[in-house]
């Protein structure tokens, strides 16, 4: 299994950007698509979830961040808007089976990707 992240940029407050995970050597139906991120200093926290067609978000990025998959594409998305400058993190994708893994059963369950940097400029 492996996970290609990218779509990562320097961005002003307020803006929009798209992230993209392209999946291979496995099927995006049945298995739990997570983004994580991880700040500078901070640990790695769950932004978002997708399994089937339930949804799951952080509370702090709810309303603003979208997670959806193109399961022709193997590809999981995560679109951004009304970003913050707290949102500057690497942002991470995996694949567990459930939803609500933290970073550390996550890292024990799934597979992840390399990380792509977003900076959100004030």
């Amino acid at each position: 299994v492996q996970l290609q992240a990218s779509g990562g940029g320097l961005v002003q407050s307020e803006g929009s950007l798209r992230l993209s995970c392209t999946a291979s050597g496995i099927t995006l139906d049945g298995y739990a698509f997570n983004w994580f991120r991880q700040a500078p200093g901070k640990e790695r926290e769950g932004v978002a979830c997708i399994r089937d067609s339930s949804e799951y978000y952080a509370d702090s990025v709810k309303s603003r961040f979208t997670i959806s998959k193109d399961n022709a594409k193997s590809t999981l998305y995560l679109h951004m808007n009304n970003l913050k400058p707290e949102d500057t993190a690497t942002y991470y994708c995996a694949t567990t089976l459930r939803c609500g893994l933290t970073a550390a059963q996550a890292r024990v369950e799934g597979y992840w990707g390399q990380g792509t940097l977003v900076t959100v400029s004030s």
